[in-house]
């Protein structure tokens, strides 16, 4: 890092925010949630039942038929016992830790989202400037979702580029309000799109966005143009909210069927979400943001897995794995310094 400060190739104005999940030594058979671990124990004491019942009646019947049967079950029972005080000393153990999965392999792995098409393995964060796509930040992690992430990657990013405010774009995945009003706070300019989820898009209703608020007048103007004042305050993860809503003009309002199945629609409001209102302003103004965020993060995670056949971690254990990634990342911005200004130019950086 200090020697691509050292040749200016960071631009320092512009960092784009992505994650990846890579593999993990840890097949998924030895993952455990603790629903799968739940649902195990259950289908073992209902098939322990069905071959205790079987066993007493072959018991009953043994004078008539013989005892191999009876033998044979014996052995399904003591197996099924044995792997049921395994898989119940697994769940004692996520009660005693409050972890949700547990991992026999590599203990620090995590079963990944399905999407991502990684059974079990690492999250990796990466920062990367706009200028040569070099990675200025990167970490790895065994959270299963980036939400939450962007402000300490961006700000790790920031401090190591010696700079009182950057710009930071990421994909809708790491929108999480108290991530971006602590990414305000830090000097971070945030470029974020707001994930449409919530009963409403379920339902195929009027989107929140579609309800334009005036903080001059602390209403929502609706898609019908009444206005919705606040009504009923409440408490979510810490922070105020706010309901808006008109029951006397939802009632005779022809759009009542586009807009809810209530007698009313509440719109709410979080007491930090002006935070928000200015990432979707900013998006608004510079749209062209994101397709160019997918430009700058694609490039080193392609290059990783493909020209590096980084697939799959080597080690096992979160510290031993950051510390591989470490050197995978170095490797990268080493092959982008190569490229950028060839190899003399490189030496005689290195050997000043």
């Amino acid at each position: 890092m200090l020697l691509c400060r050292q040749l200016d190739l960071f631009g320092q104005e512009l960092i784009a925010v992505d994650g990846t999940r890579i593999k993990a030594v840890n097949n998924k058979d030895r993952n455990f949630t603790r629903a799968s671990l739940t649902r195990f124990i259950a289908q073992a004491d209902a098939r322990l039942a069905d071959y205790l019942g079987r066993l007493d009646q072959g018991d009953a019947a043994e004078g008539r038929v013989g005892g191999s049967r009876t033998a044979n079950l014996a052995e399904k029972i003591a197996a099924i016992r044995e792997r049921r005080e395994r898989h119940t000393a697994m769940l004692a153990e996520l009660d005693r830790t409050g972890e949700d999965q547990i991992s026999l392999t590599d203990p620090d792995s995590r079963a990944m989202a399905g999407h991502t098409k990684v059974a079990v393995g690492y999250n990796v964060q990466i920062a990367v400037d706009a200028k040569h796509k070099l990675i200025v930040e990167q970490d790895v992690r065994n959270q299963v979702l980036d939400l939450g992430l962007l402000a300490q990657t961006a700000g790790a990013a920031k401090e190591i580029l010696g700079v009182e405010q950057i710009e930071a774009v990421a994909d809708r995945g790491y929108f999480k309000s108290e991530d971006l009003e602590a990414c305000e706070q830090a000097g971070i300019v945030a470029y974020v799109p707001r994930p449409q989820r919530g009963p409403a898009v379920r339902g195929g209703f009027f989107r929140k966005d579609e309800f334009r608020y005036d903080p001059d007048s602390d209403t929502y103007l609706c898609p019908a143009g009444q206005r919705l004042a606040p009504r009923y305050r409440s408490r979510l993860r810490g922070l105020q909210k706010v309901d808006y809503c008109n029951p006397e003009a939802c009632r005779a309002c022809a759009l009542r069927p586009r807009c809810t199945t209530k007698m009313a629609r509440r719109v709410s409001r979080l007491e930090n979400e002006a935070v928000l209102d200015r990432v979707a302003a900013r998006l608004a103004a510079w749209p062209e943001i994101l397709d160019q965020r997918r430009e700058l993060v694609e490039h080193p995670f392609g290059s990783i897995k493909q020209w590096m056949n980084q697939g799959a971690f080597l080690m096992r254990g979160l510290e031993k794995v950051r510390a591989e990634f470490s050197l995978t990342a170095l490797a990268y911005n080493l092959r982008r310094v190569l490229t950028i200004l060839g190899v003399g130019p490189l030496l005689t950086a290195v050997q000043g």
